[in-house]
């Protein structure tokens, strides 16, 4: 018996600047419209959140000049968005968590993505790459296919 849910797969190519980051959150929203989560519904608004600090970490930890950053979504299973960021520096995986002081003005991003996956976590890319990726809960299938 075939299953109701077929793989759904979306990947761009993007540049390592910050309209790039930019533009991987407005396209990953688009992507999930498209598969039945709306702009504004819980799926769609933590993966818009969670796109946007990895393709941000990407353009502002993993960038090599001339080479930009991939985006990936991916649901294999109806209960699992699949979220994958891939950039050229394998050198540079993200920090173990730690809480941001009350001061610092930087540091918050991975504990939110924490937050808002059910997993996370990154592994090596070759050839020099790593892949930064996180699994959001889908609390139903989507309605459009």
């Amino acid at each position: 018996m075939k299953s109701e849910i077929s793989t759904r797969q979306f990947s761009q190519f993007l540049s390592a600047t910050p309209r790039g980051a930019r533009l991987a959150q407005l396209l990953a929203v688009q992507q999930l419209d498209a598969w039945g989560w709306p702009p504004g519904c819980a799926v769609s608004e933590a993966a818009a959140l969670v796109v946007a600090e990895l393709a941000a970490n990407a353009v502002t930890h993993g960038r090599v000049h001339g080479r930009g950053f991939r985006l990936a979504l991916a649901v294999d299973s109806p209960d699992t968005l699949r979220i994958d960021v891939v950039d050229p520096r394998g050198d540079r995986r993200p920090l173990a968590r730690r809480a941001a002081g009350p001061a610092d003005e930087t540091g918050r991003g991975l504990l939110l993505v924490e937050a808002l996956a059910a997993r996370w976590g990154s592994e090596p890319w070759p050839p020099s790459g790593k892949a930064v990726w996180a699994e959001i809960a889908l609390p139903c299938p989507a309605i459009n296919g």
